[in-house]
């Protein structure tokens, strides 16, 4: 009777023991997933602050060529944004290191 029912319990607790193990997996592989959907989108952002091509110190606006102005954004526009670009991957980069020390 005591044998039956410690077998009992070992089987219910390596059901459980499975349960948690494959939710687990299910868990690993969609951070696997969402990790990689956002190396994707900081590889994008990379390229877009490359293709900026713009100085990080010199002149401000009044060195900015004409040409530059005309084709709707202002030099010191440009500039704005990829600060703010530099800003949001550093932070990402940065959420990211901590994720993968927890």
């Amino acid at each position: 009777m005591q044998g039956d029912a410690r077998a009992d319990n070992r089987g219910a607790i390596l059901e459980l023991l499975e349960s948690r193990v494959a939710d687990l997996v299910e868990q690993l592989n969609d951070c696997r997933q969402e990790n990689e959907e956002l190396k994707s989108e900081i590889s994008s952002m990379q390229k877009i602050l490359r293709s900026c091509k713009l100085p990080v110190s010199g002149g401000g606006a009044e060195a900015a060529p004409s040409s530059e102005l005309s084709k709707g954004f202002s030099y010191t526009e440009k500039l704005q944004v990829r600060q703010k670009l530099v800003l949001i991957l550093q932070k990402i980069e940065m959420e990211l290191r901590d994720e993968r020390l927890d």
